[in-house]
C-alpha cells in the first residue's frame, strides 16, 4: 500500500458516467457484477451512480453499499437539498461512503442553464456541503464545465466549499476543451489561489472530445498537483468518452521514474475487467485500443518480431502479463480435467465463491469444449460472465435457417418471452436480416437498427462470435450482445438481449432529467 503522500487515488465513474453514453444503461444486476470487480481491482472510489435519477439508480447504489468493504461507494448529487439526501441515504450502508456533490461554475452555465447570479451558484454550494455532512464526513465538491470558468469565481467558491467541510475539490474539463499544458497550470493556479486547499484532496475530471482526456488528467496531476483522477473502463462516458483509468494507472505505473507516484491497483486484472464491462455494456473494444486492446501486444513488423524474440524489451514498455493478458493463449480442451481447469481459473484471477460455482461452470466449459476444439482464457472468463448474467424474461431457445446462393434466405427462430414460447419465421436480404425479422415478426417493437457488429472473442477460425447490436424504439437507445460460436446464434441472442434492455429501460428512465449530470 502507498502512503497517502505519494498515492494516487483512482475515482472510478464507470457505473454513473459511463452509463450515460448511449446504448450503454445496465441493470441493476450488471452494475452489482462490475462494482464487485471493480473492488477487486483496487479502485479507491466506485461512483456508483446517481441516487436522484430514478428509482433503478438509487436501488443499484444500494445494493452495491451492502457488499463493497474495501472501495468508497459514492453517489453523486446535484447541488439542491433532495439529490443530496438522496445520494445520503443511497450510501448509507457502505462502511466507507462519499457524496459528490455538483453545481455549474462558468458564465455561459450560470447564465443559460441555471439562471442563477454567481452568489446564488456560491450559496447552492454550501447549502448541498452542509447538507451532505449529515451523511458522511467524505464529501468531494465538483465545479462543473470549471475549464471554461472565470479562476476568480472558482477561488472563492471553492474556498467557501473547503471552509463548508468538502474534503475532495474536483475540476473537470466537462467537454473536453482544454489542453494539457493549459490544464495543469489551471490546476495549479486554483491551488496557489485557494488559501486553504492544502485541506481537500484536489482532483480532476477530463473528458475526451479532443482526444485528450487522459493527458489533460495526467497534466492536471504532474504539473497541478492534483492526486485523485477520475475516469472509467475503457474510457466509456458521456459523447466521446472519458479519462480510460487502464491507460492513466498503466501511464503512472510504467513512467513510475517521471511521475514517482502509487496507485494501488491489481492491474492484472485491467483486461478481465475490460472485457467484463464491455461484455455487459455492448460496446466492443477497439483492437488498437492502448493497454486492453486486442493488439496492444501484437507485433506484426518483421523487424518488431525479430526484436521482441531477441530482448523482449526493445518494442515493449510493460508486459501483456501485467495488464491481465496470457502469453499462453490456448491452455484448455474436451480433454482436460477439473483440477486444470479450476487452476486455471485461478491464474486468471476469476474470483469465485465456492467449488460448486467451479463445477458448474466446469460442467459449461465441458459443453463448449464439445462443439470448440481450442479453449482460450476469453472462453474460459465468457463462461463465468455468463454464469453471473441475470435470468432474462426474453431469452434465445433455438435457430434455424435456410440460405443458399441464388435464393432468398429464411430464418426461424425459437425464444422465450415471459414464460412463453414464440416461434417466429421470417425471409430477409440475408441470414442475419432474415434472423432478426423472424423475431420481429413476433415481438413486434418497431425497433430501428443501429448498428450491427460482429467480433471473435478468441483466435481461430472455431472463435466464439460476439454480436453487438444497437436499436432504437421512440428515442430510447440500447446495446444488446450476444456471444456464440454460431454467429447466426449470436446475432439472435444479441438482438433479444437488446429487447430486454428495451422493455427494462422505461422503468428506469426518470424524465426529470433532461440535462447533462455529469460535473
Amino acid at each position: 500500500m502507498t502512503t497517502a503522500r505519494d498515492k494516487l487515488f483512482i475515482f472510478d465513474t464507470t457505473l454513473r458516467d459511463g452509463e450515460q453514453s448511449p446504448g450503454a444503461s445496465m441493470s441493476p444486476q450488471d452494475k452489482l457484477r462490475i462494482a464487485k470487480q471493480l473492488e477487486f481491482l483496487g479502485v479507491d472510489v466506485i461512483e456508483a451512480g446517481f441516487a436522484a435519477a430514478s428509482p433503478g439508480d438509487f436501488e443499484s447504489i444500494c445494493a452495491i453499499s451492502k457488499v463493497i468493504r474495501n472501495s468508497t461507494v459514492c453517489s453523486l448529487a446535484r447541488a439542491n437539498p433532495s439529490d443530496v439526501r438522496k445520494a445520503g441515504e443511497a450510501i448509507a450502508a457502505a462502511p466507507r461512503r462519499r457524496i459528490h456533490t455538483f453545481i455549474a461554475t462558468s458564465p455561459l452555465h450560470m447564465e443559460k442553464k441555471l439562471n442563477m447570479t454567481p452568489e446564488q451558484v456560491i450559496s447552492r454550494a454550501v447549502e448541498a456541503i452542509c447538507i451532505a455532512k449529515e451523511y458522511t464526513d467524505d464529501i468531494e465538491f465538483s465545479c462543473e464545465d470549471a475549464s471554461r470558468s472565470q479562476p476568480e469565481f472558482l477561488y472563492r467558491i471553492i474556498e467557501a466549499a473547503i471552509r463548508e467541510g468538502a474534503t475532495t475539490i474536483n475540476i473537470p474539463d466537462t467537454v473536453g476543451y482544454a489542453v494539457p499544458s493549459e490544464f495543469g497550470a489551471f490546476v495549479r493556479d486554483l491551488r496557489e489561489h485557494v488559501y486553504n486547499s492544502d485541506q481537500a484532496v484536489w482532483s480532476v475530471h477530463c473528458h475526451n472530445d479532443l482526444g485528450l482526456a487522459v493527458a489533460n488528467s495526467l497534466s492536471g496531476v504532474i504539473h497541478g498537483g492534483a492526486r485523485q483522477i477520475e475516469c472509467s473502463i475503457n474510457g466509456l462516458g458521456e459523447r466521446a468518452g472519458n479519462c480510460a483509468l487502464e491507460e492513466v494507472v498503466m501511464a503512472v505505473k510504467t513512467r513510475n521514474d517521471f511521475f514517482k507516484l502509487g496507485v494501488d491497483i491489481n492491474t492484472r486484472q485491467l483486461v478481465p475487467t475490460s472485457k467484463l464491462v464491455s461484455s455487459v455494456t455492448g460496446f466492443p473494444i477497439q483492437p488498437n485500443k492502448a493497454v486492453v486492446g486486442s493488439n496492444a501486444f501484437s507485433h506484426a513488423s518483421g523487424i518488431h518480431q525479430d526484436g521482441v524474440i531477441k530482448h523482449r524489451e526493445t518494442y515493449e514498455i510493460m508486459t501483456a502479463e501485467d495488464v491481465g493478458w496470457t502469453s499462453n493463449r490456448m491452455v484448455l480442451g474436451k480433454l482436460s480435467g477439473r483440477s486444470a481447469f479450476r487452476q486455471r481459473v485461478r491464474e486468471l484471477g476469476i474470483p469465485t465463491k465456492s467449488e460448486a460455482e467451479i463445477d458448474d461452470a466446469f460442467a459449461r466449459f465441458k459443453d463448449l469444449a464439445d462443439r470448440k476444439v481450442q479453449i482460450f482464457d476469453e472462453d474460459i472468463q465468457s463462461l463465468f460472465d455468463a454464469k453471473n448474467i441475470q435470468p432474462q424474461e426474453i431469452s434465445f431457445v433455438s435457430l434455424k435457417q435456410e440460405s443458399q446462393t441464388g435464393k432468398t434466405p429464411v430464418a426461424e427462430v425459437t425464444y422465450m418471452d415471459h414464460g412463453e414460447q414464440r416461434v417466429g419465421r421470417a425471409e430477409g436480404n440475408g441470414p442475419v436480416d432474415a434472423t432478426f425479422q423472424a423475431i420481429e415478426s413476433c415481438a413486434k417493437s418497431g425497433a430501428e437498427l443501429l448498428l450491427f457488429s460482429i467480433n471473435a472473442l478468441t483466435k481461430g477460425a472455431e472463435a466464439q462470435g460476439e454480436v453487438t447490436v444497437r436499436l432504437s424504439v421512440g428515442g430510447r437507445v440500447v446495446n444488446g450482445n450476444g456471444s456464440d460460436p454460431d454467429v447466426l446464434a449470436a446475432s439472435a441472442k444479441a438482438y433479444l438481449d437488446a429487447l430486454n434492455k428495451l422493455a427494462k429501460v422505461e422503468e428506469r428512465k426518470n424524465p426529470q432529467f433532461d440535462h447533462e449530470p455529469t460535473p
